[in-house]
């Protein structure tokens, strides 16, 4: 199933941390022990047989009856125990997500937690994600939703920047400030803010950047305005390194969800992770 899932063995050799030559190996055990050729193998790609794709479909279900039995035998624990995968995206895996993580630790010594940051989306039941953290509006309506604070986004700039260039007391003065930019935004100089409108600011921005921690540090500096996640810059704006500005004009917030899989047996290892993170973020708005 790894092999076919991650595409080649050396995919399923890093998911299975064993060597490419031990993969190989089983395969062709199996393949000795069915009596068949599961797998169509070049030294460029690799393809099902007929008796492949009949055995991999057959894999699935025994796997999925064995994660049934193991979540059966977990619901009668008293405490939450094992591993729970959880993703996030970056920004507010980092500011938000992480940080808070030791206290669960310590309330629940024998559950470890492994959390992947990414903003790509994963595939909770092929990738075997526990819980993902999703920002914006879902469409996966097989998943468990539950809502947390909303993602907020903050504009900002530091005393000295403010002293020497002035304030901006409308989105239209933008246009003679320095503004900060999120390579993300693929060169578009304006910013889209809370009443639907566009404002530019000048083409050539004087710093750009693929990660928003960098601009934030920029930014505290005096190098410029920053627009970013208010979880970024929420401790810069708490010891006055950075002034919010245009507080009428903030991009609207986006919904963020907890999701995960439904099952009918209770999970005291997920339930727990979801009331901590319920608790520790604040619930949202369905």
């Amino acid at each position: 199933m790894a092999v076919v899932e991650g595409g080649n063995f050396r995919a399923a050799a890093e998911k299975l941390d064993v060597s490419s030559v031990m993969v190989g190996k089983h395969i062709r055990q199996m393949e000795e022990f069915l009596g068949t050729r599961l797998l169509h193998r070049t030294t460029r790609q690799q393809s099902l047989t007929e008796a492949g794709a009949a055995f991999y479909e057959s894999a699935q279900a025994v796997l999925n009856q064995v994660q049934s039995a193991e979540r059966s035998i977990e619901s009668m624990q008293v405490a939450p125990k094992g591993m729970l995968r959880i993703s996030a995206p970056t920004t507010l895996g980092t500011c938000s997500i992480a940080p808070i993580l030791p206290v669960y630790l310590e309330r629940y010594p024998q559950v470890q937690v492994e959390l992947v940051l990414s903003n790509v989306r994963v595939d909770l039941v092929a990738e075997g994600f526990d819980i993902a953290i999703r920002i914006g509006s879902l469409e996966d309506s097989e998943f468990v939703a539950r809502p947390i604070a909303p993602y907020r986004m903050n504009i900002c700039a530091a005393p000295s920047y403010l002293a020497k260039r002035g304030t901006p007391e409308t989105p239209t003065d933008l246009v003679h400030h320095d503004c900060l930019c999120h390579l993300v935004w693929r060169g578009r100089n304006v910013w889209q803010l809370g009443d639907g409108r566009e404002y530019a600011w000048p083409a050539n921005s004087r710093l750009a950047c693929n990660d928003g921690h960098a601009l934030r540090a920029a930014a505290v500096e005096g190098t410029g305005v920053i627009l970013q996640p208010e979880v970024l810059l929420k401790s810069d704006v708490d010891s006055g390194r950075l002034v919010p500005i245009l507080q009428s004009f903030l991009p609207t917030s986006r919904p963020v969800n907890l999701i995960y899989l439904p099952d009918p047996r209770p999970r005291h290892k997920l339930a727990s992770m979801v009331d901590f993170l319920l608790q520790e973020l604040g619930a949202g708005q369905a």
